[in-house]
């Protein structure tokens, strides 16, 4: 029976289940785009949501209480990157794909992603790629194989068929 058991169960116990969820939502938060099932996407839709909540108040109950939902490199990223994106945000922070059924077990199949993107943009100087340039020269030039050097012993016939040429 299943009294008062909230949530899905996804076959699994609670400790399984609970560390899928951890893995899962963290690395949402790290790759911010995961493919996974449709079940297990909705399944942590709503934690995934009260942990941006809560990362938004960014205060050291709120990071306490991020550490049991999420691995120590996702908590610093949640906290520096992805929280204050939706600063004016009210809800609503993740959106999910849906984009077929899986070959193998006919499972459906979503990508689960943030609603909005991040802002950062990589620039890099001149001087930067032109350097980058000349390291990546310097790496061909040490790949290319150097010229056969001919082998100090020769035999006999050998040493004959060079003094004929």
């Amino acid at each position: 029976m299943r009294k008062n058991v909230y949530g899905r169960q996804l076959k699994r116990d609670k400790n399984e289940r609970a560390a899928l969820f951890k893995n899962l939502m963290s690395s949402l938060v790290l790759e911010e785009q995961i493919k996974t099932t449709e079940q297990k996407a909705k399944a942590i839709k709503g934690e995934v949501e009260k942990l941006i909540t809560r990362a938004k108040k960014e205060t050291r109950l709120a990071k306490r209480l991020l550490e049991k939902r999420l691995t120590p490199k996702a908590i610093e990223k949640i906290m520096t990157d992805i929280a204050p994106r939706f600063a004016k945000r009210e809800g609503g922070y993740t959106r999910i794909i849906r984009l077929g059924r899986r070959f193998g077990d006919d499972a459906t199949m979503v990508i689960m992603e943030w609603v909005e993107k991040s802002t950062k943009l990589e620039v890099t100087s001149e001087k930067e790629t032109k350097t980058a340039d000349k390291a990546k020269e310097k790496d061909k030039a040490k790949k290319q194989p150097s010229p056969k050097k001919e082998p100090k012993n020769k035999s006999k016939k050998e040493k004959k068929e060079s003094k004929k040429k």
